[in-house]
């Protein structure tokens, strides 16, 4: 079959650095590097001209490869190839990948984009928007196609307007009308009915007044323009309907203690149908267990009645979906006759509770269904609910059996307390007989149901769109499965086949259309309806015919550099109708490029298998097909590699010294060179104790931290090189002992003489000369090897061996060129390698291991991509290393799909969504395959989830919290790994009014397949709203309808800007500002304040303020204490989050507060006690020196008699006693132990006995006492001052 094709990989365009493509990649055919804009990815391969904005209709097409008149699809290997082509990257600087840079500058897409997009547009299938650029859109043309439009069953809310979605694209733009019952439905004959500009979509307003259910009924959409017309499905509207529950008197209900029960619901019927659920009349959940549980039908059923049962009542809810209203019907009441009349709530607990009470045990019986057998019908797809309640005393216990067979683990799961078993996404093999099983200890009974699984029609092979070039040949393909069969009827235009024109190029057969010789009149589109009696599927697609000449899509005159000696492949994506061949010329002469160094692939990339100088100049790609023909032009500059000719080497030093790394480096000199440091792997830091030069790396004061690896990593906008070597940092060590050891020590030379000998088929002998240790023993040998076939120029180390050998015996794999080197080492360093030996090639061998890490993931959802780690060179034991890569669904017996592969991935395409696969690679080269390889399950591409969480609960648990719970989405709704469900939700606005508040939208994640969860951190008083949705690996699914919750008023957040200030010492005034969150309406104020001082708190006082004061004065007790003081907000709900301060400290608290401190410390009072028995001692050794001193004699200096109370001796003189040693009153003593005069009118004449005071010239007091004898004057000859404690201190001092 020919068809219309886009030839050419639209890759390495304008201004692009081309990456050094992996011989992997040309040996697969695959283009290394596929073009890649900000907004559209086309790659070429296998024919078809892709873009990364639809993936998923790349499969639909079929793709021209002959001329002949002769259908043919995709093979699943070409179809592989396109999805593979979607994985890859250029790769970009940094990015950690092998490989050179590809570069664009990210611009608005050229015209030969959008040309692209559209012929996309046309191949996939109209998946891909028709570019807005004006050329296209005049010049070519596409029928309609329908892009969304409404649910077949349509259930509207009769307070809303009705909308009947109907929207399509197609060139030029189509008109719609539409049918209601399948008779006409003239729009503009009803006010109340308009149409949405450039849309069909139909707008009903009830705003004027009118009743939606005069609107019911089957709606359909035609989309219609000069190339064919498109139809929508039969969309039936219908409206909402909640219905109010009859008025009815319930009486109480009397049973006997331990009978069965069946509170029967009876909602009224509602479109939907009601969620049901028992509350009790005050709107208390009733607690339900397998005693007491609400059916599936919703009754409310107990296996026996307890007398617990009286103490509430139960009252049946209906919640109807799109008037968010719940009616509830009057509530029963239970009377229970009982032979224990008091409910001992002791007994509940009894282990024979039943016989306690006097309740008679009997033997399980079913309430629900009755008898022993029944059947039931489940579609295809859908959830089978099984359900058993029995009665019994004690409670019976509920299992569930299938005959024949086991419980499908997979889908099963037991609810309602194992009353009922559902079984999800139902298919054939479900259908059967299963039994539930009641027992407890008086016996056991069954009931058998028979299930039989039907299916509405569903797709095999759903048509596609085609897009034929004129004389092409193809088919269109309608098949569908069912239960029964599903019959298959063909539309064109909207009008049965038989009733159209006839058309001698189209014949039909059966589900399949085929076209011949098709022309630019057989543009049509072609409806296909398939359907029975559980329900229909309606699919569109439309033929059409394009002529088109040659068009070149790339820039014209790109420049594309290269690397010598890599592999690149020039590309030049075009497309035309008939399809164009295309050849290459070079330098504007010479015959067409192919063969030898030069390779055309089918999509028409030439293939350069080795690049030379030579091969440097302009290539020209030239189009042709009838219409005409086009070229383009390709300038190849090749440009040298980037090696790294000198590298550092390993290196052994002390701390403290200097090390240097070498890495010289030669590369182009167009190119410009970047060159880095890695410190173990990671970017090095250059501090201070660093310098980088262009050749080098200096490490001053080499210290224990610099240990480690150090790589050099050079590279350039296209290749790069690096190298690594070790440093290791030696302790200090102590002075050598011995004249060898103070010798200076350095790395060992090199080894020399390399000699292979015992040549085997595995093994062979090498012999060395050591070469000069350097005053450091050799600790080790290393063998190193190159081989010239997959890393030429590339040694790997093969064994190492101790420093003591200089011969062993090496072991080898098949079919390797081998050649070896020897590096010595000691604990300076290494050496520089040995010369290479001979070079030695073993024979060859099948491979002996298979490649690891094998893995199958999907990239899209509808492929699977299988990776694995390729083998090196020692394990390819033969030329053309390939792999055979083998897969097939799991669990099925459909034979194996094979493909050979040369890299390391492939692509399969076509995959259902998300299924398990089996797969094997083996590796085979040319003498033979490897062992049998292992299984590996893989799983093909996930689609975003096309379910939401439904009947979504919300239940408030605080002013901060809501708990959610939500019904479980189908499994083959989530089309991929369950992630998990994720809750979005925003705060709508405040119950506060003038509060702005932030609806940024937040989420909570509950990871795995959980059906509740809570949200926490909401904002109290506030308007929330909820969507839920399900996340998969490959992202959200659709979202759930969106719920509104209120948060209850919570507690005030801390009162901001709380100030204290303190004017004076007896005021204290405090200062607030409202809380930024009040979380509800402020009722007030609350202060406490408390004074301290040191240890010493005070009584606490609290004082409370309206909601507007923020303002307070204290009047404080006291000028020395400080004040703590406590502010929260209020409001209903209580006091919230308090903020506390300090008022400021008075200037002298510092020292109260030492004086109060250290009072009470031991170390204090152990220092006064010392400094008191230090006083008292100076005391005794005054008293001593005083008493040496004896008596004095006073010259008589005045005839003053003394008085009778003066002390006197004998001999006429005077005795001191302490008090006349103590100061004058008045007095106090200086620094020098004389008395010093205070600020007093007294004389001290006053205190003598009637004798005047006498001073001495520089003023100070003279104490001179007289005494009159009968004979004569005696003048006592020492001095008349008497040695007072406080002069006897300061002496000692």
């Amino acid at each position: 079959m020919r068809r219309l094709a886009a030839i050419g990989a639209a890759g390495d365009a304008g201004e692009v650095a081309v990456p050094v493509a992996d011989s992997t990649d040309c040996a697969q055919d695959r283009s290394p590097s596929p073009w890649r804009l900000t907004d559209v990815c086309a790659v070429w391969e296998t024919g078809v001209f892709l873009f990364a904005a639809d993936w998923e209709g790349a499969s639909s097409g079929v793709v021209a490869r002959k001329r002949l008149n002769e259908a043919e699809r995709l093979s699943s290997v070409q179809e592989a190839e396109l999805e593979r082509l979607e994985a890859a990257r250029p790769r970009w600087p940094g990015s950690g990948e092998r490989g050179p840079v590809l570069r664009m500058a990210r611009l608005q897409p050229p015209l030969w984009v959008h040309a692209a997009f559209l012929l996309c547009f046309l191949g996939l299938g109209g998946a891909i928007q028709i570019p807005m650029d004006p050329s296209i859109q005049n010049e070519l043309s596409q029928p309609p196609t329908i892009t969304k439009q409404s649910v077949k069953d349509h259930i509207v809310d009769p307070r809303d307007n009705i909308l009947i979605e109907c929207e399509a694209k197609g060139n030029p733009a189509p008109s719609f009308h539409w049918t209601r019952n399948s008779r006409f439905f003239n729009v503009a004959k009803d006010p109340r009915v308009s149409m949405r500009r450039r849309s069909g979509t139909l707008v009903i307003d009830f705003r004027s007044g009118g009743r939606p259910e005069e609107y019911e009924g089957e709606y359909q959409c035609f989309a219609r323009n000069k190339f064919g017309t498109a139809l929508s499905n039969r969309i039936r509207l219908q409206v909402s309907k909640s219905p109010l529950w009859p008025k009815e008197s319930l009486d109480p209900v009397v049973v006997q203690e331990g009978a069965p029960l069946t509170l029967q619901c009876n909602p009224p019927p509602g479109l939907p149908s009601p969620v049901i659920f028992w509350m009790s009349s005050s709107m208390e959940p009733i607690t339900q267990d397998k005693r007491v549980s609400q059916g599936h039908n919703g009754d409310l059923y107990f296996s026996n009645v307890m007398v617990q049962d009286m103490q509430t009542d139960y009252s049946c809810n209906a919640r109807f979906h799109f008037t968010h209203t719940i009616q509830q019907k009057n509530p029963f009441t239970l009377k229970v006759l009982t032979n224990h009349p008091y409910n001992d709530s002791s007994l509940r607990n009894h282990p024979d509770m039943y016989s306690a009470r006097g309740v008679a045990e009997r033997t399980p019986s079913f309430m629900y269904p009755q008898g022993t057998a029944s059947s039931q019908m489940v579609l295809r797809g859908t959830d089978l609910l099984l359900e058993c309640i029995a009665s019994g005393v004690p409670t019976p216990d509920i299992a569930w059996y299938k005959k024949g067979g086991d419980l499908p683990s997979d889908k099963a799961k037991f609810e309602n307390f194992n009353k009922a078993l559902r079984i999800t996404n139902v298919s054939e093999e479900d259908s059967g007989e299963y039994f539930c099983l009641a027992s407890n200890k008086m016996g056991s009974i069954r009931h058998t149901i028979s299930v039989r699984v039907k299916a509405a029609p569903y797709w095999l092979d759903e048509p596609k769109n085609l897009i034929l070039a004129p004389g092409e040949d193809g088919r269109l393909v309608c098949r569908a499965s069912g239960n029964p069969k599903p019959t298959v009827q063909w539309m064109v235009n909207g009008e049965p086949l038989q009733s159209a024109p006839p058309n001698p190029n189209r014949e039909v057969a059966g589900d399949t259309i085929i076209f011949r010789d098709t022309q630019i009149s057989s543009r049509a589109v072609y409806q296909c309806n398939t359907s029975n009696e559980h329900g229909y599927l309606l699919a569109n697609a439309f033929v059409s015919v394009l002529d088109v000449p040659p068009r070149m899509l790339s820039p014209r005159n790109q420049l594309i550099r290269v690397i010598l000696y890599n592999r690149t492949r020039l590309d030049c994506p075009f497309f035309g109708s008939p399809i164009p061949t295309l050849r290459w010329f070079k330098n504007g002469q010479g015959s067409n490029l192919d063969g030898g160094n030069y390779h055309v692939y089918e999509n028409g990339s030439l293939e350069i298998k080795m690049i030379r100088k030579e091969d440097q100049g302009i290539y020209t790609c030239v189009a042709t097909n009838i219409l005409g023909k086009a070229e383009n032009q390709v300038r190849l500059e090749v440009k040298d590699p980037t090696r790294i000719y000198r590298m550092p080497e390993d290196q052994v030093t002390k701390r403290g010294t200097t090390v240097q790394l070498e890495c010289r480096v030669k590369h182009d000199p167009s190119l410009k060179l970047t060159v880095s440091w890695l410190k173990d792997d990671e970017p090095l830091y250059i501090g201070n104790r660093m310098k980088k030069e262009d050749d080098s790396l200096t490490i001053f004061g080499v210290a224990e931290r610099d240990q480690g690896s150090y790589t050099c990593f050079a590279s350039t906008e296209l290749d790069q090189d690096l190298a690594k070597a070790y440093l290791t940092v030696l302790a200090d060590q102590t002075t050598p002992t011995n004249r060898l050891a103070a010798l200076p020590k350095g790395r060992p030379d090199r080894p020399r003489d390399l000699e292979l000998t015992d040549l085997a088929e595995r093994s062979v002998r090498l012999t060395w000369i050591p070469g000069d240790d350097n005053n450091s023993p050799i600790t080790d040998y290393v063998v190193q090897f190159e081989e010239d076939q997959f890393q030429p120029g590339v040694w790997h180390d093969h064994s190492k061996f101790p420093g003591s050998v200089n011969s062993a015996v090496l072991q080898l794999s098949p079919y390797v060129n081998y050649q070896f080197r020897v590096i010595a080492i000691n604990e300076v360093g290494s050496s520089h390698p040995s010369l290479p030996s001979e070079r030695y090639r073993t024979s060859g061998a099948p491979p002996e291991s298979n490649p690891s890490d094998v893995r199958g993931e999907g990239t899209r959802k509808n492929n699977m991509e299988i990776t694995w780690t390729p083998m090196n060179a020692t394990s390819a034991f033969g030329p053309n290393l390939r792999y055979i890569v083998k897969w097939r669904r799991r669990e099925t017996r459909e034979t194996w799909n094979n493909v050979t592969v040369w890299g390391s991935r492939h692509v399969v395409g076509q995959t259902p969504v998300y299924v398990p696969y089996e797969i094997r690679v083996q590796a085979e080269n040319d003498f033979g395959k490897g062992p049998e390889p292992d299984t590996v399950i893989g799983y093909s591409g996930e689609d975003y989830p096309r379910a939401a969480p439904t009947d979504v609960k919300i239940r408030v648990l605080n002013s901060t919290a809501i708990s959610l719970q939500w019904n479980r989405v189908y499994s083959d709704t989530v089309q991929g790994q369950l992630r998990e469900y994720r809750a979005y939700y925003w705060r709508e606005s405040s119950l506060l009014k003038n509060l702005w508040v932030s609806q940024k939208r937040q989420q909570a994640s509950f990871p795995g397949d959980r059906l509740r969860g809570v949200v926490s951190r909401l904002f109290p008083y506030s308007n929330y709203k909820l969507e839920m949705v399900v996340v998969n690996g490959r992202g959200d699914g659709p979202r759930s309808e969106t719920k509104e919750f209120t948060t209850p008023e919570g507690v005030p957040s801390a009162p901001r800007r709380f100030r204290v200030r303190q004017p004076n010492l007896e005021i204290i005034n405090l200062e607030w500002d409202h809380p930024e969150h009040p979380n509800g309406i402020l009722i007030g104020y609350s202060l406490r304040y408390v004074a301290f001082n040191g240890t010493k708190v005070g009584k606490q006082i609290v004082e409370n303020f309206s909601p507007n004061q923020t303002k307070f004065t204290v009047q404080r007790a006291d000028p020395v204490s400080r004040y703590r003081f406590t502010l929260s907000a209020r409001t209903q709900v209580g006091s919230g989050e308090a903020v506390t301060e300090e008022s400021p400290a008075p200037p002298n608290e510092a020292y109260t507060n030492n004086q109060a401190d250290i009072a009470t410390q031991g170390w204090f009072i152990g220092l006064m006690c010392a400094i008191a028995l230090l006083v008292l001692i100076l005391l005794i050794v005054c008293f001593i020196k005083r008493s040496r001193g004896g008596k004095y004699p006073v010259r008589e200096k005045k005839d003053v008699p003394l008085g009778p109370e003066d002390p006197k001796e004998e001999d006429g003189s005077f005795d001191y006693s302490d008090e006349d040693n103590k100061p004058l009153q008045g007095s106090q003593t200086s620094l020098d132990g004389t008395i010093k005069q205070q600020e007093s009118d007294d004389s001290l004449v006053d205190y003598g006995e009637g004798g005047e005071g006498q001073f001495n010239e520089d003023g100070s007091f003279i104490g001179q006492y007289t005494v009159k004898k009968d004979k004569e004057e005696t003048e006592g000859n020492e001095s008349s001052e008497a040695t007072s404690p406080v002069n006897a201190i300061y002496s000692l001092a």
